[in-house]
């Protein structure tokens, strides 16, 4: 047989479309052509798929071999090719039994020695090969990762030979049975926070609505201590907000079975691109705010990030997912993520404190803070001042809450919004907000008076209300009542 068929998945954001790999051998001068846009790494396929063929003393076909990649439209990219290429080669030539492939999907890196190496994206090839029906073979390094889908029907092998033994019935390879590498998370305890309870307050509220957060005071008040500490203080992630968090950095390539059920937490250096931030490349790859999906993104120093790598959060605050368009490539990826800020209150950072240290002008003062637009403000939902500590709470060695203990009351708060209106307070939009969060008579009288002397837009006002709901829901409250939205208007007069 001089023409085999053989499946693999390419990958496109989080998605994994399927590939039909076609091997045909024909008359002629030797040569190796391979087709269906392949990038630089899939082209390169070809040096590497005869060197493993020959090293693992199979006969390399001294033939035209054409390697069609279909769809022909569909961008290939990444050494995931190697291992389909390889066995469609054998399969044309004779070298294995074509009859059975249909069965599987194939995944794996190719070294010189036939030696299987891991590829990335295991996550998204398991759940599309799941859904397919096909067992999926791929690198034994990648079978951890590729078996925290549940119903994927996994075979690792280490070796282009093993999986020849296998498909010529000599040697079969056995189902991977091991359990996922699953560590408990381990996030930074909230009782080593010394004193600042209005901030500790403020991280429960955020945790509790999912809320944005931006803290602001002199350095070392404690800001960036209290914004690690917020991912430990959000309930556990559920079975599809895990695996959602873990495709997207297998696809960036960063993800270890370990982490799996580890709400992220990332915190980009403030000079950051807008590529780096929210993604990008001409193969497009998700960027931070992606990769802190179902998690938490800390932007330290929130002034020093560029202006305009800043106003690319405005959307994917609102959307929580982010769509990236090139000439040829369109890729969308999640981006529901918690947004935490901070920030110092004047150039020098000391503006506000007891010893009267801060020497900045006002204009300096107002420059410094007009880097931070008043639409991506708008879109925070708490901004608070985080003070220096007194002597008495710095010293103090009495510790305060702990992070599991917040975490329940929180997890309780979850339930409440989650069993009313099946979402966080943070996501409730139109009809919903004046559905769940209205506040009773005096709350919408100081409501009303918030907004005249406030100069409120209607986003902060929606937001004022969402964060109102969260506050109550705190208390046990079904009504948002006067004394829910007060402590929520306190919480966006930071700036």
């Amino acid at each position: 047989m001089s023409l085999a068929t053989l499946t693999s998945r390419a990958l496109v954001g989080l998605l994994a479309p399927e590939v039909r790999v076609e091997v045909h051998l024909a008359n002629g001068l030797p040569a190796f052509t391979l087709v269906g846009l392949p990038d630089v790494e899939v082209r390169e396929a070809r040096d590497r798929v005869r060197a493993a063929l020959q090293t693992s003393q199979f006969e390399f076909p001294q033939r035209r071999i054409t390697v069609n990649l279909a769809p022909a439209d569909l961008p290939k990219e990444g050494g995931c090719f190697d291992l389909p290429i390889a066995l469609g080669i054998l399969a044309a030539s004779g070298q294995i039994p074509a009859e059975g492939l249909a069965r599987y999907e194939f995944a794996g890196e190719l070294s010189l020695t036939g030696e299987l190496r891991p590829v990335h994206g295991a996550l998204a090839l398991a759940r599309q090969a799941a859904s397919s029906g096909r067992t999926l073979i791929l690198p034994a390094a990648n079978a951890p990762e590729a078996a925290l889908v549940r119903g994927v029907a996994l075979l690792p092998a280490t070796s282009l030979l093993a999986v020849a033994a296998h498909l010529c019935g000599h040697t079969l390879l056995s189902p991977y049975a091991g359990p996922p590498l699953v560590v408990p998370p381990n996030y930074p305890d909230l009782a080593d926070v010394k004193g600042q309870t209005q901030a500790r307050r403020a991280l429960e509220v955020a945790a509790s609505g999912q809320h944005s957060l931006l803290l602001f005071g002199p350095p070392g008040t404690g800001k960036s201590m209290l914004a690690q500490r917020l991912p430990g203080l959000l309930p556990p992630m559920s079975d599809d907000e895990a695996l959602e968090s873990a495709a997207v950095q297998s696809v960036e390539g960063s993800f270890r079975p370990e982490q799996w059920g580890t709400r992220p937490i990332r915190a980009p250096h403030h000079s950051a691109s807008t590529a780096a931030l929210v993604g990008g490349g001409g193969t497009p790859r998700p960027g931070e705010i992606s990769l802190a999906h179902n998690g938490v993104l800390f932007l330290d120093e929130l002034p020093e990030f560029e202006r305009r790598v800043l106003e690319a959060l405005r959307e994917p605050l609102e959307s929580g997912v982010i769509t990236i368009s090139r000439a040829a490539r369109r890729a969308e990826f999640p981006a529901r993520f918690q947004l935490v800020a901070a920030m110092n209150p004047c150039p020098c950072g000391y503006l506000g404190h007891p010893d009267g240290r801060c020497r900045c002008s006002p204009d300096q003062i107002a420059r410094y803070r007009n880097k931070l637009s008043g639409p991506l403000l708008d879109r925070i939902d708490l901004l608070l001042e985080v003070p220096v500590l007194p002597a008495s709470d710095l010293q103090s060695i009495h510790p305060g809450e702990s992070t599991a203990t917040v975490r329940e009351r929180v997890a309780q708060t979850w339930a409440r919004q989650l069993a009313r209106q099946g979402k966080p307070n943070a996501r409730l939009a139109g009809n919903e907000i004046n559905r769940w969060c209205q506040p009773d008579g005096k709350g919408a009288q100081l409501l009303q008076t918030a907004i005249d002397r406030l100069g409120l837009s209607a986003r902060g006002y929606h937001r004022i209300l969402k964060v109102a709901r969260t506050i109550a829901d705190m208390n046990g409250a079904d009504t948002v009542g006067a004394s829910h939205v007060a402590e929520a208007i306190q919480s966006r007069r930071g700036l």
